[in-house]
């Protein structure tokens, strides 16, 4: 038998031959008829020792294959495969067994290798029986969900971060590691999440990700402290790191290889919708601050929280959905259990052909090919030491495994191809991500530019015995004299008062915001009730002044104007995408992932370039679309061409080191990229166009992969 398996042609017509004669001489047994579209399907001839099939007298046997192993109620019985396997199989298993001992293991791994192309084409030819249909289309929008989930993440602390730092009185360095937490969780989730799918399964792993990332993202929405709420976000990221790599992993496995990368492409879209699901959130929740509630004068629960909370619903709607998703086939086959991926294949091709109006269709498959497993586990008998010292036994053999598998991904025949695809994503992440936060930042910048050159100037007043109780904003007083005047329930916006008197004033329940008094004398004045704390004022002297009831925390007391600004530039950015969406699934079958590659990331550099004309607000978020709308193909042809290139056992492994990296490059494009604004915008745009040059340059020599079936 093993030496057929190196005869494609002769043990095809053996096979053949051998069916039928077992049909003559089981007369009370009909065969199951299985007739392949390509004989020579990917330069594998099909074994008959997988599918029982005879075409002589297919009429008169039709009947029986439409009914065999069924009863009325679709059950299996006595006629149909149970997962018992061939006497035969057992002997040639147990001889196996015993060659193996004085084996070479170098010819040991060499028959793996052989066991899993034959199970690759087998795999392929199977899906290909199972159609694609209802089954695929609700898993579609099952991980879609997860997708989602992880296009939220991405965004939150981006939208919430304005008002957060108002709430929780953040510093410029609390700020940025603020904006940069999510993405280290993120990328260290990636790495081990990743490792976990290709061991434990894709399943499991995507529900404890998520569930992870639900559960401390609805945490750190009460947090008041800056700590932990930075730890939840922290931990948050870290469980939907792995939404990308086991997501795209688990979907490419139900999917034949004409649908693969059209398919995955559509699955790319969730992550825009998930971005823009976040944009509308946060534009018709946060700027309602009177939406949230509080308890005393130490918990504020503002609307920012609620926004929060509203983000994690995806999260938690793919978590149900998924436990009515069944484990990938292709990965239980690969972890050799047999039985099991076999039924979940039945099940996939029953729910197709019934949506289809076909359900009298049988599913023809009898045996699958499951390659030989290694003897790598170690395991502590229940009578041998602690539970503690056999779950520490379990949990490192596993770490072992991960850690190896890693390894692998960077030796022998994929060492090139992952070098390779780790500067595709380090250069597409620090340009796409640095110039994601570069965008809303410099038309930030302009805002502001423009607010100073519409400052109002006061000099040399004379203000005596008037109550103040209403709002000042965007004003500079300058050597004013101010005599009993009273300061009531007042907001003081972006005011400064410069070398001015204040003599006998009183102020009460003032909250102010970018406001400072410079070189001004404060003689005989009260402040109860208000934020303007010590370090407001600058080179004053204080003479007999009382500061008592002093307003605890930071507090979000007025709305900022151009906010709105914010959520229209993600929400426009995100939207922009579509268009490329579209047009990369459409096409990533025709033109190819490196041409798909290489063309968008080319053209986003030219994109980039046209930036040094942008001096208006408009001409930004005009710019910023065009570059989003163009990177997006790249990005999907990235996703597809990554699960292709790997094996099953590393599969989800691979694209986890690759996203972790991708997250890597994104820390450094928000950090670089955000230190230039308001400097210049050479070195960001120069950067970002270098970055997509050299990336797509070397798409070009990775292979082609839209041919290929899944190892």
């Amino acid at each position: 038998m093993d030496d057929g398996y190196r005869d494609n042609s002769r043990i095809y017509q053996g096979a053949r031959d051998i069916a039928r004669e077992v049909k003559r001489q089981t007369s009370n047994r009909a065969m199951d008829d299985y007739r392949y579209q390509d004989n020579t399907y990917g330069g594998y001839s099909p074994n008959d020792a997988y599918y029982s099939g005879d075409n002589v007298n297919q009429d008169e046997d039709a009947q029986s294959d439409a009914t065999e192993g069924h009863d009325e109620d679709d059950e299996i019985y006595e006629g149909e495969y149970q997962g018992i396997p061939h006497p035969d199989d057992l002997r040639q298993h147990k001889a196996s067994a015993i060659r193996d001992e004085f084996k070479d293991p170098a010819d040991i791994i060499a028959e793996r290798i052989e066991d899993e192309e034959q199970l690759a084409y087998q795999y392929e030819n199977i899906i290909q029986e199972c159609g694609h249909g209802r089954f695929q289309w609700t898993l579609f929008f099952v991980l879609g969900l997860a997708l989602m989930a992880d296009g939220v993440e991405v965004f939150v602390v981006g939208f919430v971060l304005p008002s957060a730092e108002k709430d929780m009185c953040l510093s410029r360095s609390n700020k940025g590691m603020l904006g940069l937490i999510v993405y280290l969780g993120m990328m260290f989730g990636a790495f081990i999440w990743g490792g976990l799918a290709d061991k434990v399964g894709r399943k499991k792993c995507l529900i404890i990700s998520l569930a992870i990332n639900a559960a401390f993202s609805f945490v750190s929405s009460f947090m008041q402290g800056y700590g932990l709420f930075i730890f939840c976000r922290l931990i948050s990221g870290f469980g939907i790191g792995g939404s990308l790599p086991i997501v795209f992993a688990y979907f490419s496995e139900f999917l034949a290889r004409e649908k693969r990368g059209e398919h995955l492409s559509w699955l790319c879209m969730f992550w825009m919708v998930g971005a823009l699901y976040a944009a509308a959130m946060a534009w018709s929740i946060i700027p309602h601050y009177g939406w949230g509630f509080s308890m005393g004068t130490h918990y504020h629960f503002h609307s920012w929280r609620v926004f929060v909370i509203m983000c994690v619903l995806p999260c938690i709607a793919s978590i149900i959905a998924l436990k009515f998703m069944p484990e990938s086939p292709r990965f239980l086959l690969e972890t050799g259990k047999h039985d099991e991926a076999w039924m979940i294949l039945k099940n996939i091709h029953d729910t197709n052909m019934r949506a289809k109006g076909e359900p009298e269709k049988v599913f023809t498959v009898s045996h699958i090919k499951t390659p030989k497993q290694p003897d790598e586990f170690i395991e502590i008998q229940s009578s041998t030491g602690t539970w503690f010292q056999r779950w520490f036994v379990r949990i490192m053999t596993v770490v072992k495994q991960i850690w190896e598998n890693m390894l692998l991904c960077f030796s022998g025949q994929f060492r090139k191809n992952t070098i390779f695809l780790a500067v595709i994503w380090f250069t597409m992440s620090l340009s796409y991500y640095g110039l994601t936060v570069w965008f809303p930042d410099t038309i930030r910048y302009l805002q502001d530019e423009d607010y100073a050159n519409k400052v109002k100037r006061f000099a040399n007043e004379n203000v005596r015995n008037f109550v103040f109780n209403f709002t000042l904003e965007n004003q500079i007083h300058e050597d004013g004299e101010y005599y009993n005047d009273r300061f009531y329930k007042m907001k003081l916006k972006y005011v400064t008062f410069e070398d001015s008197l204040f003599d006998e004033c009183y102020f009460e329940d003032v909250t102010s915001a970018g406001t400072m008094f410079k070189n001004c004398t404060i003689q005989n004045t009260v402040f109860y009730n208000t934020d303007l704390y010590r370090h407001k004022f600058i080179d004053c002297n204080f003479i007999n002044v009382t500061f008592s009831e002093e307003k605890e925390g930071c507090h979000i007391d007025f709305e900022e104007d151009n906010d709105f600004l914010i959520y229209l530039v993600s929400f426009l950015g995100s939207l922009s995408v579509l268009p490329g969406n579209i047009i990369s699934a459409l096409l990533m079958d025709k033109i190819g992932r490196i041409r798909m590659i290489a063309g968008s990331m080319l053209i986003s550099a030219v994109c980039c370039f046209f930036l040094f004309f942008g001096s208006s607000e408009s001409a930004m978020i005009g710019w910023q679309c065009l570059f989003c709308g163009t990177s997006i193909a790249a990005w999907n042809a990235l996703d597809v061409i990554t699960v292709e290139l790997y094996p099953t056992n590393k599969r989800a492994t691979a694209f986890g080191i690759l996203n972790g990296i991708c997250k890597l490059a994104a820390i450094f494009g928000n950090s670089i990229f955000a230190s230039f604004v308001g400097i210049t915008k050479v070195i960001p745009i120069l950067l970002a166009s270098i970055a997509l040059i050299g990336g797509g340059l070397i798409s070009l020599r990775l292979p082609e992969t839209r041919e290929l079936v899944l190892m």
